[in-house]
């Protein structure tokens, strides 16, 4: 069972980092916390913090360069560029059409996708539907974000979450029995207060006494959005399973939100999955919101996880609130 009319699959990923590390050790001098609070909560050990003049465009440039060339596929071959990123470089114009004039995919149609942590994991269902619809052949989908820019820095509850950085994949017709089998996605707008960016839209302006205040940095509610999460990640997962016609012994990989090492491991436990099987690389990079999947994809990709026919489910929650999940068989 397929819900593709055309089998659709990832052909190619990539991702980029930057350099400068930020370790639980570096935040105990910034503000009230230290190392063994913050890991044994959240899982994160240390994040990548963008440096001044490093914008998230460039960031998914060189990630989006280094799909396309697993891919083997031109820039001048995309038909469609998503971008899923809450960080772009300007509000107008989009970063998808920025990154498109850097990567040089005249053809391609551009725009940006706002689902939050959710965003890489929509962008690929709003792809596959592109492709399996036969309007396009190849789309690439990013997720990018310098949340470091968000965070107020003075927050002990949210400075120690995010990080930056940026992930790639192509996506394109496979052959039959691969690709794509099942997907899950959906909002729940009332949670939407519990995770957000009050300033900076056009309810409330953003101004010098709002930035003040704070209210240009992301504020959350960790209690609300944690149950949430614990309830959403698997059982959207579960969704995708079903609408696969796929029972849970027949999944070999999961690749979570990377957001917070508790809800991993209840999902996994939801989803009868021993870590083994549950690719995380949180400790590194913290929660790099639509990244964060992208990222792990290709780090798991790259470090030979997965082996044809191999079964991976995908799945993010975040702000919105929001939710996605996929089911699909590698190739």
């Amino acid at each position: 069972m397929t819900m593709m009319n055309k089998p659709v699959g990832i052909i190619g990923t990539g991702s980029f980092l930057p350099d400068n590390v930020v370790t639980n050790f570096d935040l105990e001098k910034m503000v009230d916390t230290n190392d063994q609070w913050i890991r044994e909560r959240t899982g994160i050990e240390e994040r990548r913090i963008a440096p001044e003049g490093m914008n998230t465009s460039y960031m998914a440039t060189e990630a989006a360069k280094k799909a396309l060339q697993m891919a083997k596929v031109n820039a001048e071959d995309i038909d469609m560029i998503i971008f899923a990123t809450l960080t772009p470089d300007m509000i107008i114009p989009s970063a998808a059409c920025i990154l498109q004039a850097n990567l040089g995919a005249k053809k391609a149609a551009a725009y940006d996708l706002q689902a939050a942590c959710s965003g890489f994991v929509y962008g690929l269902i709003t792809a596959a539907s592109y492709i399996s619809s036969g309007i396009y052949k190849k789309v690439l989908v990013v997720g990018a974000e310098i949340l470091s820019r968000r965070v107020n820095w003075n927050d002990r509850g949210t400075c120690i979450l995010f990080g930056d950085g940026a992930g790639a994949a192509v996506v394109s017709e496979v052959p039959e029995g691969y690709g794509i089998k099942g997907i899950d996605m959906g909002a729940d707008g009332t949670g939407g207060p519990a995770l957000c960016i009050p300033a900076g839209g056009t309810a409330v302006v953003a101004n010098d006494q709002r930035i003040e205040e704070g209210l240009t940095f992301i504020h959350m509610d960790g209690s609300e959005v944690y149950k949430f999460a614990v309830k959403t990640m698997g059982r959207t997962v579960l969704k995708s399973l079903e609408r696969a016609g796929m029972e849970l012994n027949e999944l070999d990989y999961f690749i979570p939100h990377q957001a917070n090492i508790r809800i991993i491991d209840s999902a996994a436990k939801r989803l009868h999955l021993p870590m083994e099987k549950v690719f995380v690389n949180l400790h590194k990079y913290g929660n790099t919101s639509a990244a964060s999947v992208a990222i792990a994809l290709d780090e798991a990709n790259r470090e030979g996880h997965f082996k044809r026919g191999d079964n991976i489910a995908f799945a993010g929650f975040g702000a919105g609130l929001t939710w996605a999940s996929l089911v699909l068989k590698w190739y």
